[in-house]
Order: structure tokens, then C-alpha cells, then sequence
């Protein structure tokens, strides 16, 4: 049935990066990997999977914050060696910061570091370690 994951280009750890956006404004909500199997699970679930490399373990976005990422459409490049998923985004961010987007750290002409948008959520209340 998903015959295309032939076609996708996987790196020597058998990981292909994911870069994840919003399907109505897209906007670019966060980047991360998968592996083959993440891959499948994703297209079973319509839930975004991931493989995470520091934990070496799946991770389904918003199993513990229950900001989930719904599959609307799935993408892969050109080339085959990096996937696009466009998500309905339910809760308020997608990043673990509490930002709605990981990408909020603006470089400005002067090359200084800028943060853009607001925390909506404070993580230390989620995310306990």
C-alpha cells in the first residue's frame, strides 16, 4: 500500500528529516525526523510520528502536551530525502517552548538574535523530568 517509501532517501541512520506545517496558515510549526517505521505509523494514524534520536524511541507530537498534530497531507521532495507534513495543529503551540512555532528566533540585518511571538504555555507545567 505504501509503495512510495521506496522512492524516500533515508540517511545512514536510517532517518529522513520532517519539516511540519500548519495547513491553513502555513506556517512553518517545527522539523524533525522519522524513520521508516514513523513513516507508516503516521500514514496508519494521521497522527504525527517521529523518531527521536536523543531518546531513541518514537514520539507521537502531543502525547504528553496534548498539542497534536492531525496529517492533513503528506509530502516528499524531488529528491526523496525530506518529507513535508501539512497538519491541523489542535492545541495552542507546537513547540515545547510554549511557542506556537519552534522557529522564533529571528536573525536580524545586524546578525543579533531576535524572539518573535509569545509563550502560550507555560512548559514547566507539561513537561516534568
Amino acid at each position: 500500500m505504501n509503495d512510495f517509501i521506496e522512492n524516500l532517501k533515508f540517511d545512514d541512520k536510517g532517518l529522513i528529516p520532517v519539516v511540519i506545517q500548519d495547513w491553513e496558515s502555513n506556517v512553518v510549526l517545527m522539523m524533525a525526523y522519522m524513520n521508516e517505521e514513523a513513516v507508516e505509523r503516521t500514514l496508519e494514524t494521521k497522527k504525527a510520528t517521529f523518531w527521536s534520536r536523543s531518546r531513541r524511541s518514537f514520539w507521537v507530537k502531543g502525547e504528553v502536551s496534548g498539542n497534536i498534530q492531525e496529517v492533513k497531507e503528506f509530502y516528499y521532495d524531488c529528491d526523496g530525502d525530506c518529507i513535508l507534513l501539512k497538519v491541523n495543529q489542535i492545541g495552542l503551540a507546537a513547540c515545547h517552548t510554549g511557542h506556537r512555532s519552534c522557529f522564533f528566533k529571528k536573525v536580524t540585518s545586524h546578525g543579533a538574535t531576535k524572539t518573535v511571538g509569545k509563550i502560550l504555555f507555560d512548559p514547566s507545567k507539561i513537561y516534568k523530568e
